[in-house]
């Protein structure tokens, strides 16, 4: 009965269906380049996405943060020392309400000097107000981890790439130069180079960058060991490319993932290195502020006033945080292994 009725229905009930064969390989999703790709994978990793909003405010704050309130870093007002925190609106919450130690009591230090204005982060012994000297601080640290970065990566990349390129005798020699320069302390060659220079900003900068780009120059070393045999590089060389194209236009990329990953985790180290020099007194030298000369203030003055090392502390270790948090996130994205 099922078959017979079946044999009844009629031929309009049918639709032919005909393929196109030129669509039938057609990609219907849209190719993404190894950036993009890369970038769609760091949006997952949320800790590295909410460290570069806070690292973009910090950065944000560092330029505009002294400019904010009004007071300038570097004026002493001696009527307003060892002021606490005041922030309007904030101090109805008991907080941040200008309210500090005085003779064992706690009192208003604001009524008691007579200060009518508002330092949100209060003020140090000298009186100079510490809101636009923290940003100021952040301002000169960050500027500090940036540029000797930069100059790492220059100079790592370029010597390491030389060196792994060129290889043989060249290889041999540079790194036993590299060698040499690994076996002296870091800490004794920046104590001998701002011992010649005059303390500053400058020689911060030149003291961190003579040994800081040799982990960068070993890195990529070893990555254009790794890629310079394989066979798009031997294409290239029997194409006729020369020296310089291949190692830019062929080894470069390949490489750029590492380099990155590798400078976003010299810039904390940067951070941390300058606050280490500036705390022990080898840094900025006074009026001069940086977040270690900040810490190494603050530190003196701890036990009754914590605010005043509260907030540089607070800043450093959040920029240490950010900055390690989106290296993470960058080397799962730019893994290839790390695909999921």
């Amino acid at each position: 009965m099922r078959k017979e009725e079946l044999q009844q229905l009629p031929p309009e009930r049918f639709e032919r269906i005909t393929l196109d064969s030129s669509n039938a390989e057609r990609i219907t999703k849209p190719s993404l380049s190894f950036w993009q790709d890369a970038w769609l994978r760091l949006r997952k990793n949320k800790a590295a996405i909410v460290s570069m909003f806070v690292l973009v405010l910090l950065i944000i704050m560092a330029l505009i943060g002294p400019h904010l309130n009004g007071h300038d870093g570097e004026q002493q007002v001696l009527r307003h020392a060892n002021l606490p925190p005041k922030i309007p609106g904030i101090e109805k919450l008991g907080i941040f309400n200008g309210m500090g130690q005085l003779g064992g009591e706690k009192v208003n230090l604001y009524e008691i000097k007579k200060v009518d204005e508002y330092y949100w982060f209060g003020t140090d012994g000298l009186g100079r107000d510490l809101f636009t000297r923290v940003w100021e601080g952040t301002q000169i640290s960050l500027l500090i981890a940036f540029v000797a970065a930069a100059i790492d990566v220059v100079i790592g990349v370029l010597y390491g790439g030389i060196s792994g390129y060129f290889g043989g005798r060249v290889d041999d020699i540079m790194q036993r130069i590299v060698e040499i320069l690994i076996g002296i302390p870091t800490l004794i060659i920046v104590i001998l180079m701002l011992l010649i220079m005059e303390p500053g900003l400058t020689a911060i900068i030149i003291a961190i960058s003579l040994t800081g780009w040799i982990g960068m120059s070993r890195i990529v070393r070893a990555q254009i060991l790794k890629y310079k045999g394989q066979e798009f590089v031997l294409a290239a060389r029997t194409l006729g490319a020369s020296d310089s194209r291949i190692i830019g236009k062929h080894l470069l990329p390949n490489i750029m993932g590492i380099i990155i990953i590798n400078t976003m985790f010299t810039i904390p180290t940067a951070i941390f290195f300058e606050a280490f020099l500036s705390f022990i007194g080898l840094g900025l030298q006074p009026p001069d502020a940086s977040l270690g000369t900040l810490i190494n203030d603050a530190y003196k003055v701890m036990e009754h006033q914590p605010y005043f090392l509260l907030f540089p502390a607070v800043i450093i270790s959040v920029l240490m945080i950010a900055f390690n948090l989106i290296g993470d996130g960058l080397r799962d994205a730019l893994d290839p292994k790390m695909k999921d």
